[in-house]
């Protein structure tokens, strides 16, 4: 499996606005500026993740993006899905019984491929935008940490 652009970038772009958002809406040139994404790139992913409901739109002066629900209730897997849409690896019909794959019944393959796809998502859903802004936080911390030791030193 390898994600496009959509997925990581999205979920970057998440991540800064759940980072962001705590202060009030976060516009999309300020996202694209710490995250080094294009804006129209950003607005058409910005675009999926609203119509999955992971982000909402405030108008106004003080306008922009915050996050559709708090970020310990978004999971990686409900980013990267409303971007990339399937994460499975393997689209085995046999692991359907209506997909009327005819080998089904004597492949023992697609029970690989079963496994793979349920370790993937469960990965995915178990990992909450709230870890990663929390990461996002003590690699910021730490980056300070350093700038702030060599400027000392010089």
């Amino acid at each position: 499996m390898k994600l496009s652009t959509k997925g990581r970038y999205g979920l970057r772009a998440m991540v800064d606005l759940a980072l962001y958002a705590e202060d009030g809406p976060v516009s999309i040139a300020a996202i694209a500026a710490r995250q080094h994404i294009s804006e129209s790139y950003l607005e058409q992913l910005i675009a999926k993740l609203r119509r999955a409901g992971l982000v909402c739109s405030l108008r106004g002066a003080n306008g922009g993006y915050v996050p559709g629900r708090p970020a310990e209730e978004i999971s990686v897997g409900d980013v990267l899905r409303a971007l990339e849409g399937s994460l499975d690896p393997v689209d085995c019909p046999g692991l359907w019984e209506e997909s009327g794959c005819e080998g089904s019944d004597v492949c023992v393959t697609k029970y690989v491929w079963q496994r793979i796809n349920e370790n993937i998502n469960r990965t995915v859903d178990e990992m909450l935008l709230s870890d990663l802004v929390e990461e996002s936080r003590k690699v910021q911390k730490k980056n300070q940490i350093f700038v702030s030791g060599c400027e000392k030193k010089e």
